[in-house]
């Protein structure tokens, strides 16, 4: 194999490696983070090494950044697909006088909701289980200037 074939080769593994590693580091536990760190220090001191290699400087600075770029959006990608929808919660408060409209505009959205009533205003909780009810539950609200937070399910057990 040419030097520069496996320059190549190597730092696009090293930067997947090295990907894999910040993720599992901040998500992952104890044992999972410190064995990506000790696979991923160690495959970079043989990139290291090849650092040193025959190849012109700018070509090195092209393949290190091009190998970056794909390595760490392929891997965004991959972790994007593999993450769990989650639940997220958005508490909205309008004003009493607003919320018979906003009533049938949930009824015609279809997305889950119950509200409470404190006489002055009312309080709605959607319950948005993906994006897209997410994006229509906003949308909605920005009609109304509503005020509202949002809080996303977190895994308790």
């Amino acid at each position: 194999m040419n030097l520069l074939t496996l320059f190549i080769i190597l730092n696009a593994v090293n930067v997947i490696i090295q990907t894999v590693k910040s993720l599992l580091t901040i998500k992952g536990g104890k044992l999972l983070a410190s064995t990506a760190n000790a696979i991923a220090y160690g495959f970079y001191t043989i990139v290291i090494v090849y650092m040193v290699c025959e190849l012109p400087l700018m070509q090195k600075v092209l393949i290190i950044g091009t190998c970056n770029f794909v390595g760490v959006f392929v891997v965004k990608l991959i972790e994007e697909k593999l993450q769990k929808t989650k639940l997220w919660k958005i508490e909205v408060t309008i004003p009493t006088e607003e919320s018979d409209k906003l009533i049938l505009d949930c009824e015609k959205c279809d997305i889950p909701y119950n509200y409470i009533d404190i006489n002055k205003y009312f309080i709605f909780n959607f319950y948005c289980n993906t994006k897209e009810e997410t994006t229509h539950v906003k949308k909605l609200l920005k009609e109304y200037k509503a005020k509202y937070f949002v809080s996303e399910s977190r895994k308790t057990f």
